[in-house]
């Protein structure tokens, strides 16, 4: 007469103790090879379905990562028969240049002026996607569209839209009365234009993402507000705001690390620039610069080694955003 053990309560999805009968060689105190074959599975199956994602990220992620941080203390050149080790001296030098802390003013400057406008209006934009607009979808579809255009296109019509002689914005600007504006070789306006690319093409994409997330709030809340007599404008600063907290972190991190690399937009502003970013770099940015160093002057340790430095100056700024979002949102809730 067979006899079957019963299920052990509360252990969730574990394998089912053997079952023992007349053809099971199971001494006391032991487990037939079947059911540790299928607590092995249990336990080691989980690994080995993420283990192609971590695989991937060590082979193009983490090697190069690490890698590059070799070569950055060697003085490395492309073609060169040896590669003498120089520590730090990469550093030194780099800290000591004129031209990085030029290009880290201008990648901070256009990360600014796109940045915060860029989240703002997202939010706003999301807000507006949420109401009750006819054609919803289409509305949706069109604010993504600039993210799925050709970056390269969007550049080059931008490109020409800022140009000084046949620009549409200087006839705009000539227009109501005022001068025509050099885009490509004043400083500050060429941040502006680059600027207004990045906006055009991100904040559709991040506006999608802050809807997502507002249409997670229970409508319960609202219903509940409007109740107790709290106004459009009440509801969106006391309810939606400090619910949207993950998300906004989300995308100002984000932000923030993509602001910080920006590279395609400022290469094709004036292709006749190239990696200077100007005749006086005025718009040239880290990026853009590591470029310079690296592929056009082959020296690929100095290169790294400003790599390196924007590696860790993003991570600290991304890392201030993420406490000050989070700062500001408790304090809201409160």
């Amino acid at each position: 007469m067979t006899t079957e053990l019963s299920v052990a309560r509360g252990r969730g999805s574990e394998p089912r103790p053997p079952r023992r009968d007349d053809n099971d060689d199971i001494g006391p105190g032991k487990l037939s090879w079947r059911y540790r074959l299928t607590n092995l599975d249990v336990k080691v199956s989980p690994y080995l379905y993420i283990a192609p994602f971590f695989v991937l990220f060590a082979a193009v992620g983490l090697f190069p990562l690490l890698y590059t941080a070799y070569i950055s203390l060697f003085e490395w050149e492309l073609g060169a028969d040896e590669q003498p080790f120089v520590g730090i001296d990469n550093y030194s030098t780099l800290l000591a240049d004129s031209q990085f802390w030029n290009a880290m003013v201008n990648t901070f400057s256009i990360f600014a002026i796109s940045t915060i406008p860029q989240v703002i209006i997202a939010v706003l934009l999301a807000a507006l996607l949420n109401t009750a607009l006819r054609g919803r979808t289409g509305w949706r579809m069109g604010v993504l569209l600039p993210y799925v255009a050709s970056l390269v296109a969007l550049t080059i019509i931008f490109g020409d839209l800022f140009g000084v002689q046949y620009g549409t914005i200087n006839n705009i600007v000539e227009f109501f009365g005022f001068d025509r504006i050099d885009w490509q070789a004043e400083r500050w306006w060429s941040h502006v234009a680059i600027a207004t690319m990045v906006n055009w093409r991100w904040t559709g994409y991040n506006a999608l993402i802050v809807l997502a997330a507002m249409q997670a709030i229970p409508r319960d809340v609202y219903e509940a507000a409007w109740v107790d007599g709290a106004s459009k404008t009440r509801q969106f600063f006391s309810i939606t705001l400090p619910m949207l907290r993950p998300t906004l972190i989300f995308v100002i991190v984000t932000s923030t690390i993509g602001g910080l690399q920006i590279f395609t937009e400022p290469l094709l502003f004036s292709p006749s620039a190239g990696a200077n970013g100007g005749a006086t770099n005025q718009y040239q940015t880290v990026v853009l610069y590591m470029y310079q160093a690296g592929f056009q002057s082959q020296d690929l340790g100095y290169a790294s080694a400003m790599a390196w430095v924007l590696f860790i100056v993003i991570i600290a700024i991304a890392g201030i955003n993420f406490l000050l979002t989070r700062r500001l949102a408790s304090s809201g809730e409160a």
